[in-house]
């Protein structure tokens, strides 16, 4: 069967300064469903609300799609502390979103993303780009005690997660929650008894998108192939 796909025009990267960025985008409704989303996971697509793209940029291909193994996964001595040090806060999964998340998605946006096209935060471009209608989702939410200091959410398929966005209280910035929220995320997946855990995408020129690579094993699609790294 033959599906519709669009370009995109190009525009400057967000993550390569010097890069042009141009996206494939599949546009047909066929596609917009859990059953085909996942196949267009496995080949390297990514959501954004109810929008499914993958990077198709005529000069560069530094954009590599990352998942975890879960079932095989083992987290380093690192991870292991960070586990230790956020031992104190209390991890629940939410089906709804909450009116409590934006104010929470509006700091983290203030602190860490003013040089981005989510600044400032609009509580319309959030609900577009958190739902969707193409798939299930949930929301890993993390609590000190009573204060919801983080949220990321993941879509749910048959045999595996994917991390959509996570966003937190800049204040636990030192808690490495992006990490930890990960963490969390492979703990979901192996009680749900899913097999993979779809981080998004990986730049190696990229310092701040690195840390997806610490989770081991994990594969990457180099050339349309999931290529596995072990732990080094």
């Amino acid at each position: 069967m033959n599906y519709q796909f669009g370009l995109t025009k190009t525009f400057p990267c967000n993550y390569l300064p010097e890069q042009s960025e141009r996206l494939l985008v599949a546009v047909d409704e066929a596609l917009h469903n859990s059953e085909k989303y996942l196949w267009l996971l496995h080949n390297g697509f990514r959501r954004s609300g109810s929008s499914i793209y993958k990077p198709h940029c005529e000069a560069c291909k530094a954009c590599q799609s990352i998942r975890v193994v879960c079932k095989q996964f083992t987290p380093s001595k690192s991870q292991k502390r960070l586990a230790k040090k956020n031992k104190h806060f209390t991890v629940k999964v939410s089906h709804e979103l909450k009116d409590s998340y934006f104010e929470l998605y509006s700091q983290y946006i203030e602190a860490f993303h003013q040089d981005g096209s989510m600044f400032p935060a609009k509580y319309e471009q959030f609900n577009d780009f958190i739902n969707s209608n193409v798939c299930d989702y949930v929301f890993l939410e993390i609590y000190d005690d009573t204060t919801l200091i983080s949220v990321a959410v993941t879509d749910v398929f048959h045999n595996a997660l994917s991390a959509v966005y996570t966003f937190y209280h800049p204040d636990y910035r030192k808690n490495s929650i992006g990490m930890y929220s990960i963490l969390e995320q492979i703990k979901l997946a192996n009680h749900w008894q899913k097999d993979l855990l779809f981080l998004g995408y990986q730049i190696d020129d990229c310092q701040k998108m690195n840390y997806k690579t610490k989770f081991y094993p994990h594969e990457k699609l180099i050339d349309n192939v999931w290529q596995i790294t072990q732990v080094e």
